[in-house]
């Protein structure tokens, strides 16, 4: 685990932590010997993971809340500190895709999206900054998407609220650097979780379906190890997943090149 002993005793928050990536992530720094705030809006999921952590050491503890309703953060961080005292890594995991074309998606299913992905990883995130600004140290990291650094089919609401937490992470580092805050832009490509099952569809409704090329993907663990190795080294941008990052590089450096291929991308 390399120099993996510096989140032993640490705190680390995570939102979407009732499955995906977001669980393996809190196998991952439970094994590490760090204590763990897991929330994710389904109550069930979470108490399962906190349960498959009962044979480690750390202490997990449950922290539910809905990133579509904000409204109790400030509360429930403040709850959080009651009980560990400070929060070291915040890693804004949660959130929800799309499956549905411009022209199909109406205006108000444009917004959930953008509440949960954006809105809502800010939310959380302004709500533990003054504490980390106070002890001098943090780390918080949010979930892009390789969709989060150009378009895609089916993906416009998506992929634009993914690119605004580019914008808004860049920032949050050059104010605070000073604060000696880090921040990490967390850029998957395709790991095999439910996000497809769970996408929106132009009526809001669950997709229900896996994506073919998202079952080919790496695991949940192996993203969290390349996650936890990204922030270990205080990474900016941490990608994460297998050749379909290329189109990272194309898109950057020959956009013509992109633009070509993207005409032949398979929407699902």
């Amino acid at each position: 685990m390399g120099n993996d002993q510096i989140f032993s005793g640490k705190t680390a928050w995570i939102t979407g932590a009732s499955s995906g990536i977001g669980e393996a992530l809190v196998y991952a720094f439970a094994a590490r010997g760090a204590v763990v705030i897991i929330s994710s809006n389904d109550e069930a999921g979470l108490e399962r993971v906190r349960s498959a952590c009962k044979d480690r050491s750390s202490e997990i503890i449950t922290a539910p809340f809905d990133l579509s309703d904000t409204s109790c953060i400030n509360s429930l961080v403040d709850n959080n500190l009651a009980k560990t005292g400070r929060i070291d890594y915040l890693l804004n995991i949660g959130g929800i895709s799309q499956r549905a074309s411009v022209e199909e998606t109406p205006l108000w299913l444009d917004r959930k999206i953008f509440e949960i992905n954006y809105f809502g990883t800010i939310a959380v995130t302004k709500a533990v900054l003054p504490y980390m600004i106070r002890q001098k140290s943090g780390h918080i990291a949010a979930t892009s998407s390789i969709s989060g650094r150009f378009g895609f089919p089916l993906r416009s609401a998506y992929s634009a609220s993914k690119q605004a937490l580019h914008g808004f992470f860049e920032t949050l580092y050059l104010e605070n650097k000073k604060n000696n805050i880090r921040t990490s832009v967390i850029i998957p490509g395709r790991v095999r979780t439910a996000i497809s099952l769970h996408a929106l569809d132009p009526d809001g409704k669950e997709h229900g379906r896996l994506d073919e090329g998202q079952a080919k993907g790496i695991t949940p663990e192996k993203a969290a190890e390349t996650i936890i190795r990204g922030i270990r080294r205080n990474k900016r941008e941490i990608l994460v997943g297998g050749s379909e990052l290329t189109m990272l590089y194309i898109r950057r450096l020959w956009p013509w090149l992109f633009f070509r291929i993207g005409d032949k991308i398979k929407s699902t």
